[in-house]
């Protein structure tokens, strides 16, 4: 009898018993935003993250040939929209979850007054962004550099990562003395790396409105559905912004 009781209330108090997983593609801007949220979720609902990070462009094009994710947060608006129209998508459901800042980075020491001025210095050999073609916040590089004039004068210096995770990396390891990357991503408290950077003035680019989508897949997953709901919390909210996004 006291097994039994003990399976009952084990059964009715323990949410884990009940979880379930959401696999989550993520625009790689976001990532280390993801993990402190997915922490919080996760405690609170028992449900569990399955986390694939990349491209906006390249986890679109595996959404659209039958990648097994649930939900999309994107690093842009379009793809979202796209998948909505495309029939892959839950319609209503979209929503903006961040706004994107852009930043030049360098891993070593520079001052935020020295700006756009840094990138014409002699020592700047390689100037690291994120394929525009697939990567909003490449094309928010490219904007930025054709809008200040320097876009000719650096092309031939300049080196594309997938995505801002790989331009991260180009600089940390020196392959660049400077890239475009999300403000976020030198936020992380877990970097060992200098955070010095100049922020992007939001005029010279279009704005990174960052939108999630639940997948048509998924619609009767209630564990997807608590995400999505989650992620309008006031407590998601308060995490998006520490991490150095805005939010609408």
């Amino acid at each position: 009898m006291k097994r039994i009781l003990l399976s009952l209330y084990l059964s009715f108090s323990s949410p884990l018993l009940y979880a379930d997983e959401v696999k989550v593609a993520v625009a790689t801007n976001f990532l280390t935003t993801l993990y402190i949220l997915a922490a919080s979720f996760e405690q609170e609902t028992g449900h569990r993250l399955l986390i694939s990070a990349g491209s906006t462009g390249k986890l679109y094009a595996q959404l659209r040939h039958g990648a097994p994710y649930d939900v999309f947060l994107a690093a842009d608006e379009k793809h979202p929209m796209l998948l909505e129209k495309e029939g892959l998508a839950m319609p209503g459901r979209r929503m903006t979850y961040a706004l994107g800042r852009l930043v030049l980075w360098s891993a070593h020491p520079m001052t935020s007054q020295e700006g756009a001025r840094i990138l014409q210095q002699p020592g700047i050999r390689h100037v690291a962004i994120a394929n525009p073609a697939t990567a909003p916040y490449g094309r928010a590089a490219y904007q930025a550099l054709n809008a200040m004039g320097l876009w000719s004068v650096l092309e031939s210096r300049i080196v594309q990562g997938e995505d801002v995770g790989q331009v991260l990396q180009f600089v940390a390891s020196g392959n660049a003395q400077v890239g475009f990357v999300a403000l976020a991503q030198i936020r992380n408290p877990r970097n060992t790396f200098s955070s010095d950077h100049w922020l992007v003035p939001e005029d010279l680019y279009d704005p990174i409105i960052q939108d999630m989508v639940l997948l048509k897949k998924a619609e009767n997953n209630s564990a997807a559905r608590a995400f999505m709901t989650f992620m309008q919390t006031a407590q998601a909210r308060m995490l998006i912004q520490q991490s150095g996004y805005g939010t609408k």
